[in-house]
């Protein structure tokens, strides 16, 4: 690939203060040359066809006609620079034209530094997507931290001071009363520069038709017309700072108290300016959206490096190439890398035909539990299909036990890989038992393994590879029980629907003695999704998953029973009816509790001979809790335990 041709700074320069020099490039893609001189898009245009045509003379060759200056200019495409990270500003109808920019930048600067922008229009979307490149869709602002630092780092100027934040999406910049009074500040002549740059680009548009200048949170009776001072070159001193007091009390008079500061610590101020530098939004429609997954997820997958087949050829993202020598250069991305690599050649195995693959980790846990221990990785994998319209949605999950912790603990080897694999065959026995005592699981989770490098030593086994087991199963479209928006309870169908059927998952919950290792029940936090019907109303409970079943098999079913209340109180002043409430929910538990107990009854030793292939372990193996299990199933009384709820609900309520 031919180098880049820089007409001036790299993009990434910064001064001695370590600050960047340009916060604005355009890459011209027909010649490969790129301008980062200081101004607009619109100026570095302008420069570069000056450029382009003292050149050409220099070499006595024709000057540029009017057609081929079009072509240079339509071939042309905006950029971005924040940090170590150079943005592009796609045309969504010029993908094409988008992606030439991307391979000649990576001539200049690694690809992991290059992102997008404009992801939210579903033309750059798709194209993205499809290239199995979700990973580079530049994040919006998430938190409050975020949106700080996206107000701080937007501050720029054009050929005088940074008096501007600048919208990257646009190419708006957005001048706010206070940073134009602290134009008092400056000497005559800077003034005198700073008001003439105002007049004249606060009057121009970009080429995607935005004004390069707004005032931020003015009303419409300051105009950009007004800024234009008549005679200001030759205005005295004196005159041009009267005629500046003059603009900044009509501006001050077109801006309301709260936007008078600049202040990121007052949320008005800070959620108005984030979402000025945030319009055409990046922060409106993420992919968790458009996959349709639920609002726990919104803006908490961190989309990864991924892969795309062309010809039936499998291309994994350039960014996924992994030292040869990984032990002397391992970092999160490695780890990335290499989960990504082995999700994507798993899921080509199994489906053959792919168009693309792009795999994101969850970036936080979406339960309510605190953290625990051994891993708690989990992804989301969009892939399509060739013959299917609608991508499919995969979720993984890596085992909490694998050869990694155990070999972290100590343990050589051998002794990690067999433990592991003996968690593996306890975590899929766990799922049968939990699908025969009546706890609704997705149908489906397959048992795979991928290859990761050992590096750590905590052991003290040379760097390795070692096999790490994950579950993959289909992703469950519904709302986690813990995430429903209280204002639906008003609806007394949605509320009498919703115990009904959270009182039919207490059952199984209970009897499977679900909790952590501190035996704190675990039920109703993050892993319970509700499945809606046509009509928005709950239908049905899924548990997602089934972490901490058979933890609590020794104790009686009767002291574990009152902390179900605590479902039915925390929401119990969002219903309108709470006797009918809490009635549907003790029902449900009691109709469903003796149901499966009946179940077992009946078909007793088919029960009791589940698992008998495998050993028993009084010192806890899963065999041995499965028989403690159904013994204590066996004792319980149904009516006496719904009392033990009833009796548990808050009595103000």
């Amino acid at each position: 690939m031919r180098a880049i041709t820089l007409l001036r700074e790299h993009p990434l320069a910064t001064d001695a203060a370590g600050k960047l020099k340009s916060r604005i490039a355009t890459l011209f893609t027909t010649t490969q040359t790129l301008v980062t001189t200081p101004g607009v898009h619109a100026t570095q245009r302008l420069f570069y066809l000056r450029e382009l045509q003292d050149r050409r003379l220099e070499r006595g060759e024709e000057p540029l006609t009017g057609q081929q200056e079009a072509d240079e200019i339509a071939n042309s495409v905006d950029l971005v620079v924040e940090g170590r990270r150079i943005l592009i500003r796609p045309n969504p109808d010029e993908m094409e034209l988008a992606f030439r920019a991307d391979e000649q930048l990576q001539g200049l600067v690694p690809k992991r530094q290059i992102q997008f922008l404009h992801c939210s229009r579903p033309r750059v979307r798709e194209a993205i997507k499809h290239r199995g490149e979700l990973w580079r869709i530049c994040p919006p602002a998430r938190s409050v931290m975020e949106m700080k630092k996206l107000i701080h780092d937007s501050k720029l100027g054009i050929q005088c001071g940074d008096i501007y934040r600048y919208n990257r999406l646009t190419g708006t910049r957005y001048l706010t009363f206070q940073s134009f009074s602290n134009l008092e500040l400056l000497p005559p002549e800077k003034l005198r520069a700073q008001l003439k740059e105002i007049a004249e680009y606060s009057a121009e548009h970009n080429r995607m038709g935005h004004p390069e200048i707004r005032f931020f949170m003015a009303d419409e009776r300051l105009s950009p017309a007004g800024f234009k001072l008549a005679d200001i070159d030759s205005m005295s001193d004196d005159t041009l700072i009267a005629s500046f007091r003059e603009l900044r009390d009509e501006f001050r008079a077109a801006v309301q108290a709260p936007f008078l500061q600049d202040d990121a610590l007052c949320a008005d101020w800070r959620n108005r300016m984030a979402a000025a530098l945030t319009d055409h939004g990046d922060a409106i429609e993420q992919e968790e959206s458009q996959l349709g997954l639920s609002p726990e997820f919104f803006m908490q997958i961190k989309w990864l490096p991924g892969a795309r087949i062309e010809e039936g050829e499998l291309i994994f993202d350039a960014a996924l190439d992994i030292s040869e020598n990984a032990s002397e250069d391992h970092d999160r991305s490695t780890e990335e890398a290499e989960k990504c690599r082995g999700f994507i050649c798993n899921f080509v195995r199994e489906y053959g035909d792919i168009e693309h693959v792009n795999v994101g980790r969850v970036i936080g846990s979406l339960s309510s539990r605190g953290a625990t221990q051994g891993r708690r990785d989990v992804f989301v994998v969009e892939l399509k299909l060739p013959d299917q319209v609608a991508s499919v949605v995969k979720l993984i999950r890596m085992q909490k036990w694998g050869v990694r912790e155990h070999l972290d603990a100590g343990m050589d080897l051998l002794g990690a890989m067999l433990q592991s694999e003996d968690y593996t065959a306890y975590t899929l026995d766990r799922r049968i038992g939990c699908r025969q005592l009546g706890m609704n699981l997705p149908m489906r989770v397959t048992s795979r393994r991928l290859s990761e490098y050992y590096h750590t030593g905590k052991s003290g086994v040379e760097p390795t590879l070692i096999w790490s087991p994950y579950f993959e199963r289909e992703f469950v479209y519904g709302t986690a029980t813990d995430k429903v928006p209280p204002s639906k309870f008003a609806n007394e169908e949605f509320a009498l629907l919703f115990a009904r059927i959270l009182g039919d998952a207490a059952a199984p919950n209970l009897i499977l003695g679900r909790a952590t290792l501190q035996l704190e029940v675990i039920f109703d936090d993050g892993d319970e999704i509700v499945i809606q019907n046509e009509r928005g109303l709950p239908s049905e409970i899924v548990v997602a998953d089934h972490t901490g079943t058979f933890a609590d098999y020794k104790r009686d079913l009767r002291q574990v029973a009152p902390a179900y209340a605590k479902p039915i109180n925390r929401r119990i002043d969002q219903v309108r009816d709470r006797t009918e409430f809490r009635k549907a929910y003790v029902e449900a538990f009691r109709e469903r509790f003796a149901t499966i107990q009946k179940r077992y009854f009946a078909k007793k030793r088919a029960f009791d001979a589940l698992f008998r292939h495998g050993h028993r372990d009084e010192k806890g193996n899963f065999l041995y809790r499965w028989d403690q299990t159904l013994d204590r199933l066996a004792l319980a009384n149904p009516d006496e335990l719904a009392g033990l709820i009833q009796a548990s609900f808050n009595s103000t309520s």
